[in-house]
């Protein structure tokens, strides 16, 4: 599989997307698949690419980041400063995916605590007799 082009449906069934997916990930330009009339050959490089897209996607990253972060590849020393933005980016969305993971850790917490304020009351409430 290293050097065979993938058709859209083995793409889909190899990444679990959609053709829809592909099409809109193609229209951002994050990949390029060959182009044969209406039919759409993936290389190597897409697939490379897409593993990435989605990694990035599940990580929430913006797709015009994934889009600098992945066409840096194209450029100058290829990996080099391609791999030390990406460290930089990963770094910075550890430290929000941390603080929205504290953020939500505390407000569970509170409502859980009000939920058992809520059922102590509920307990001590008597309806008053008919």
């Amino acid at each position: 599989m290293d050097q065979e082009l993938l058709t859209i449906r083995e793409m889909c069934e190899a990444f679990d997307v959609t053709p829809r997916t592909l099409r809109f990930y193609e229209s951002k330009e994050l990949i390029s698949p060959i182009r044969d009339g209406q039919k759409r050959l993936y290389t190597r490089r897409d697939r490379g690419r897409l593993t990435l897209i989605l990694r990035g996607k599940r990580f929430g990253f913006a797709l015009e980041e994934m889009r600098q972060l992945l066409n840096l590849y194209d450029r100058g020393d290829q990996k080099g400063e391609q791999l030390k933005r990406t460290v930089v980016a990963a770094r910075e969305r550890l430290a929000q995916m941390e603080q929205q993971r504290d953020e939500l850790t505390e407000a569970i917490d509170e409502l859980r605590s009000q939920l058992e304020a809520g059922a102590e009351m509920l307990a001590a409430f008597r309806p008053a007799a008919e």
